[in-house]
């Protein structure tokens, strides 16, 4: 048997994301601005890689959608970067668009230690990539987005088997096409970024397309769940001075009073924006404006 790190070699070698840059053979000897000339050449590269996934990733968004729909979760799983960029979509879908923190979830590797760090070897374990799934008592109604640069990394590959096992509607997400990921899932992404200004570092152009596709995954879901009105985050949970000043902000901005009277309305909806609008916009008082928008599922457009 080969040497486990002549097996890794062996495996990354045909991967385009550990490719030679050709653009960036000399890159110890640029010049910083013709350094980042280059680096922001490549970036644009990556919004047209993702251009040509949208009619599949329009497909996620509608099996999240559903998912939502019959109780279940959305849930992240990567390692290194692509847990990281995992973990903070998922933080975020809870004060912008006021989701419990166990409705969207990101899981990485080696748990909150290795979102600093790195966790040694955790990565190549497929049986752990089971086993967290399991500790979150994964259901047949939840949705699994397998994120990895590479498409091929065990722990993500280990999870979506298990995802698989269970039932539940499986996504993988790579920067690498035909990649080993994509067997495994009912859906896949593959956003082909091409060889990194620095070989191998994914955090670059395939991080950044990473981000741009789970930005576009949770915000499109989150509209199709009522969780904005116009183009407002009007489910957005004021946990802060600043966003209870952008809640205010948000009901002036829909209804078209002043922000003093939005505040007023703000307070007496007990901060929840939506409400305040449908209060603001029907005349109706604040039990009447929970009614409607219970009637309605949620959507401010509807409960008007």
């Amino acid at each position: 048997m080969r040497p486990r790190t002549e097996r890794v070699m062996t495996m990354l070698k045909p991967l385009a994301t550990e490719q030679r840059n050709d653009r960036t053979m000399h890159l110890d000897q640029m010049k910083v601005e013709d350094l980042l000339h280059v680096m922001n050449d490549e970036d644009h590269s990556v919004p047209l890689a993702i251009k040509r996934q949208i009619p599949v990733i329009t497909e996620v968004v509608k099996q999240t959608i559903a998912s939502f729909q019959r109780g279940g979760r959305l849930i992240y799983i990567g390692a290194g970067t692509s847990g990281r960029l995992g973990v903070m979509d998922a933080a975020e879908c809870v004060t912008t668009f006021g989701v419990p923190p166990d409705r969207v979830m990101g899981i990485i590797a080696g748990g909150d230690a290795a979102l600093a760090g790195v966790v040694e070897y955790v990565e190549d374990q497929k049986e752990t990539g089971r086993d967290d799934l399991r500790e979150i008592r994964l259901q047949s109604s939840d949705i699994v987005i397998g994120i990895a640069a590479s498409g091929r990394t065990p722990y993500v590959m280990g999870a979506l088997e298990y995802a698989q096992d269970v039932g539940a509607t499986t996504i993988a997400f790579s920067c690498n096409t035909h990649a080993a990921l994509s067997q495994l899932a009912d859906l896949k992404i593959e956003v082909e970024t091409g060889p990194e200004v620095l070989t191998g570092s994914t955090r670059l152009k395939a991080g950044t397309a990473q981000k741009l596709v789970l930005n576009m995954i949770s915000t499109a879901s989150m509209v199709g769940l009522g969780k904005v009105y116009e183009n407002l985050m009007v489910d957005v949970q004021p946990m802060n001075e600043k966003l209870k000043l952008r809640a205010r902000r948000i009901i002036a901005e829909a209804t078209g009073v002043g922000e003093e009277e939005a505040g007023m309305y703000f307070e007496q909806a007990h901060g929840q924006v939506k409400v305040a609008i449908v209060m603001i916009l029907t005349g109706v008082s604040y039990p009447d404006a929970i009614a409607r928008l219970d009637r309605a599922d949620g959507f401010v457009r509807d409960a008007l």
